[in-house]
């Protein structure tokens, strides 16, 4: 049974996240595990965000996420090892989505970044911090 690595970043910050995309590609190649890269965008059906786009916008979005996602890990990683990365774009919010997909494919280890936390931080709980408390496997977050 092959051990999967599942990685969260932000296509948005792809400088920001190179590391955390570097350190989980390192952890996948130390124990042989398949290396699973998610970036998540908006849910279009939610109000605040529905009401800019129209359901024909979505696919073209998820599309475009995609691109930015490969481009993001083949910069970072190389082509080699790449063309080895499973590329997964998912709808909703990050932490729901993480677990979601997680819980999903069985991950074994999830790698996650952390931003300096702001004051709205530790009142409602960031995305890593979410993934962490609500996860069934073990996570790896990344400092920046």
């Amino acid at each position: 049974m092959s051990k999967t690595i599942l990685c969260a970043v932000d296509i948005n910050r792809p400088e920001e996240e190179r590391e955390v995309l570097t350190v989980a590609a390192k952890l996948a190649r130390m124990d042989g595990a398949q290396l699973d890269v998610i970036t998540v965008v908006p849910d279009f059906g939610m109000s605040v965000v529905g009401a800019y786009f129209q359901d024909h916008q979505v696919e073209p979005v998820k599309e475009r996420a995609k691109t930015l996602l490969k481009e993001m890990t083949k910069a970072t990683l190389g082509a080699e090892q790449d063309a080895n990365v499973r590329h997964i774009v998912a709808v909703g919010t990050v932490y729901e989505e993480v677990l979601r997909i997680s819980k999903l494919d069985k991950t074994d280890l999830i790698v996650i970044g952390a931003h300096r936390p702001d004051l709205k931080d530790y009142l409602l709980g960031p995305n890593a911090a979410r993934v962490v408390r609500h996860s069934d496997c073990s996570v790896y977050v990344v400092r920046h």
